[in-house]
């Protein structure tokens, strides 16, 4: 999933620089990815052929993660969410349709609620509203403040694709692996802090966006029951399941693909 091709930068009010890149047709509609927790925007590579067909896509490095700073402190959803909002800014993009898994889903959560002017559609996969209880959140800063990403790499992977995957694409795992493991520890944490401290439940009935959520039958990070109870309680949003663990994109990512493209219209 390695790209070499150039990126830009965008910096925010803070200060914070954002990673980005276009892909597509410049004449094409927006279509904003939002990486999960412990990646790049390279996590979205199996999703690309397609997309760009139909999209110009913009893919984003959040706040901590790849290219983009990892200022030091906890961050807060206000914050991630507000960068997306900063990023469409610069970028002089009124609408974008956007697509967020895990944490990107976390703040396609916020923009549908706090600012559904900037969204065409979302798709929110494999994420939840709530994810406690702050005490393990709490060990999982500890544990990387302590060893690094390298103390968190065999239980993401656990968490992020079935065993039967592990065994079939060792390649497309490690690839995986490695985004994590580059991942700044201090950005990872501070992104932990705002998934800690996230409360997104009451707001969910606010979306008026059309919205489809993306579940994997067999997520033990986000299990599919957090994706019914977003589907349920977003007005008219409705649900697919796949048969994948957290990572959905890339273990399924036919599936993916097919189900994101219908959810986009």
């Amino acid at each position: 999933m390695t790209e070499t091709d150039a990126f830009d930068i965008v910096t925010l009010g803070d200060g914070c620089r954002l990673a980005y890149r276009f892909d597509g047709p410049a004449e094409a509609p927006v279509l904003l990815l939002s990486n999960s927790l412990g990646t790049s925007f390279e996590m979205w590579a199996p999703q690309m052929p397609a997309l760009t067909q139909r999209f110009r896509v913009l893919r984003y490095d959040s706040r901590g993660h790849g290219r983009s700073d990892a200022p030091a402190g906890a961050y807060g959803m206000d914050r991630l969410g507000r960068d997306v909002v900063e990023l469409l800014d610069a970028l002089g993009l009124d609408r974008v349709g956007f697509c967020g898994l895990s944490k990107g889903g976390m703040v396609g959560q916020w923009l549908g609620a706090r600012a559904p002017e900037r969204l065409d559609r979302l798709v929110l996969a494999n994420t939840a509203a709530h994810m406690g209880p702050p005490s393990g959140w709490e060990s999982r800063i500890g544990a990387v403040r302590a060893g690094g990403m390298a103390a968190l790499a065999d239980a993401a992977i656990a968490r992020w694709f079935t065993p039967e995957f592990v065994a079939r694409a060792p390649d497309q795992v490690a690839s995986v692996r490695d985004m994590l493991l580059a991942t700044p520890a201090e950005g990872y944490a501070a992104c932990c802090a705002a998934i800690r401290d996230m409360d997104l439940r009451l707001t969910a009935p606010l979306i008026r966006v059309p919205t489809v959520v993306i579940a994997g039958a067999h997520d033990p990070a986000t299990p599919p029951e957090q994706g019914r109870f977003l589907a349920g309680a977003i007005p008219g949003a409705r649900i697919v399941e796949l048969n994948t663990a957290h990572l959905s994109n890339i273990e399924a990512p036919a599936a993916f693909t097919a189900a994101l493209l219908d959810a986009l219209g």
